[in-house]
């Protein structure tokens, strides 16, 4: 949801939307008129908070132009205000968009108080604000204040701003014709940033809090001071030390966390998509990235609650083989150490995002894209981009890799013969097995490749005690799925709480002539983590008999992968990712975040593997 790095370049050069307004042109460098303008408002809000916003558009335009519109928590580019060379100004100019930038509420330049993902307000309270109502005011404003417009609105953004561009479908305004929520968030207790399935988000939510909920702007004076952020966190000990001796009360997202450990109707409120129940009125592109660390939940489940209320086929989707906002700039063609065969990100923005935009603000209307396809997917393995109209497609059969006593894997089911086998590991909190090879750097700030751990190699930590792996024999053709993959996990532990993490992996051939550097790779391509808590309900946690095998069915979301001939699959398990999860005590406790030290104990676990309880991935495999 913090993707800051890239921000100010990507609204300099990504393809369309360009800014607005202007009373004078700014200067070149040498001091002649540029070919744009940019102006800074205040704009105000039904109750009277101003919002700061960023207005840049050519001067002297051919035509009446749109408006791009970008909402965001991490500040406008002040930069536009200076001047700057003679090719921004002229990369600006030709994008042909009036382009916005504005502060949200309580951040940076904007009045009022930030509310970390406000949700919207009641429908009984007519003096209400939330980000759509923010939305609908400031389209209003510009409609009438800035000259040279053609009375429609697109509105895009990524992360954060993705989740407030997906605000703005709630109630539109009539001028908007065109929404891209990029990597939005859609629920931050079952898939997003701070939880996934319950689990929480250690490092990435201390860090990001820590990170926005500092001020109006932002705080990178970390209080991480050793050099692998694994060692610092297990030095925090139990979660309610982070309040004790570092936030002091003062973050109030933090403070939710406590207060909020199940899926209650605080967490259900902020669900975006409990609030997308009415038919879909404006097209819109989800967008995402099946290496997405942060929000790849999102996209996929906004796109499949819009697709429920769709009635005249409005909403679209893409996702490709990048990491979180990977697609706003760059060629992306190779993320970490992978090659994906060509440049993905140049494409996306020239073939998909810019002839999108273009059709539905430029006056051409529908019409210009109703043979434009609603699904496009980069089938990773293959390295090829694939159309369609709905995702996951129906094209794809369920089939069931399984588990043996060899530590094998295969499409055969568990022999008659195998009754209870099972294989087992400890889990000690004590020293959880990282998610990740060690140091580990803070998420944000020098030298940090968070943003492309999900590329990192798996074998760097599978010799791990703690760590389970099988793997099929090198494959005799390609197998290509397509849909979700859900792992149906046979369990038991000890204990009376556990977590369990499940990632489905391609092992690259232990010669690779293409490229030895990646002989014997491991490759994640879906994983996920499980609070076992939470098996039964998000809502009303309950703790696991111990010694019993108990059924767990995760989702590890939507692949389009082609596990190539002679590449082999394989499936990891372990019950800790730290510090990406929080440590569970492995003992049952009703909130994890006020457990004591007292509380951690040593776990024994069980997989099983027999034809009773025969724990296996479910592939939606195309084809054969």
């Amino acid at each position: 949801m913090f993707r800051i790095a890239r921000w100010v370049t990507f609204l300099l050069v990504v393809f369309a939307v360009v800014p607005a307004s202007a009373q004078t042109a700014a200067k070149q460098a040498d001091g002649s008129s540029a070919e744009w303008s940019v102006t800074a408002a205040e704009i105000p809000m039904r109750d009277g908070a101003k919002l700061h916003t960023l207005i840049a558009a050519p001067v002297h335009p051919d035509n009446k132009l749109p408006f791009m519109l970008n909402r965001s928590p991490y500040g406008t580019p002040e930069e536009l205000l200076k001047p700057l060379p003679k090719d921004t100004s002229r990369s600006l100019s030709e994008t042909g968009y009036i382009r916005i930038w504005q502060d949200i509420r309580g951040k940076f330049k904007s009045e009022g108080t930030f509310v970390m993902l406000r949700p919207p307000h009641a429908p009984e309270d007519i003096h209400g604000i939330d980000e759509s109502t923010d939305t609908y005011d400031t389209i209003e404003w510009l409609l009438k204040h800035v000259p040279g417009n053609n009375g429609r609105v697109g509105i895009q953004g990524v992360s954060y701003d993705g989740w407030l561009a997906a605000m703005a479908l709630i109630h539109p305004h009539p001028a908007l014709k065109a929404a891209s929520p990029q990597a939005p968030v859609a629920d931050m207790f079952l898939g997003d940033d701070f939880h996934h399935n319950g689990a929480f988000r250690l490092s990435y939510g201390f860090e990001y809090v820590w990170l926005l909920e500092s001020g109006k702007e932002m705080n990178m004076a970390w209080p991480i001071d050793l050099p692998d952020a694994y060692n610092w966190y297990l030095r925090m000990g139990p979660l309610v030390n982070a309040n004790t001796n570092y936030l002091h009360g003062t973050r109030p997202s933090w403070n939710d966390f406590l207060a909020h450990p199940n899926y209650d109707a605080f967490w259900q409120k902020q669900a975006i998509s409990s609030y997308l129940k009415t038919p879909l009125t404006v097209p819109t592109l989800l967008v995402g990235g099946w290496y997405d660390q942060e929000d790849f939940y999102g996209p996929q489940r906004i796109y499949a609650e819009l697709s429920r209320h769709d009635p005249h086929h409005l909403a679209y989707l893409v996702l490709g083989p990048w990491n979180h906002g990977g697609w706003e700039g760059g060629t992306g063609q190779k993320l970490g150490p992978i090659d994906f065969g060509s440049e993905t990100g140049s494409y996306y923005r020239e073939k998909i995002l810019k002839p999108w935009f273009d059709s539905l603000l430029k006056g051409l209307g529908k019409g210009e894209i109703a043979n434009f396809p609603h699904v496009w997917t980069y089938e990773t393995g293959g390295n090829t981009w694939v159309k369609g109209e709905k995702w996951p497609p129906r094209s794809s059969v369920v089939r069931n890799l399984y588990l043996d006593s060899e530590r094998n894997a295969s499409f055969q089911p568990p022999s008659a013969n195998d009754v209870d086998g099972f294989d087992s590991y400890v889990s000690d909190p004590a020293h959880p097995a990282p998610y990740r090879k060690r140091p580990i750097l803070p998420t944000y700030g020098p030298g940090s490749t968070w943003y492309t751990w999900l590329t990192d190699n798996q074998k760097d930590i599978e010799a791990r005690p703690d760590i389970l792996a099988w793997k099929t024999e090198p494959l005799s053709q390609d197998v290509t799925i397509a849909g979700d993959v859900v792992a149906d996990l046979f369990a038991a532990t000890t204990g009376t709480d556990s977590d369990w993490v499940v990632k489905l992996i391609d092992i690259y051939p232990d010669e690779y002539p293409a490229d030895p550097t990646l002989a014997g790779y491991e490759l994640i391509i879906s994983d996920e983590a499980f609070r076992g808590r939470f098996r039964k309900s998000f809502e009303h946690p309950e703790a696991i008999p111990s010694n019993h095998v108990e059924e767990y069915k995760i989702d590890l979301h939507t692949a389009d992968h082609v596990f190539l001939k002679g590449h082999r699959i394989a499936v990891q398990i372990q019950s800790s990712w730290f510090p990406l999860i929080d440590r569970n005590p492995q003992t049952f406790v009703p909130n994890i975040f006020e457990a004591k030290a007292e509380d951690y104990h040593i776990a024994t676990q069980r997989i099983y593997r027999s034809r009773k309880h025969a724990t296996h991935i479910i592939l939606p495999v195309k084809g054969k």
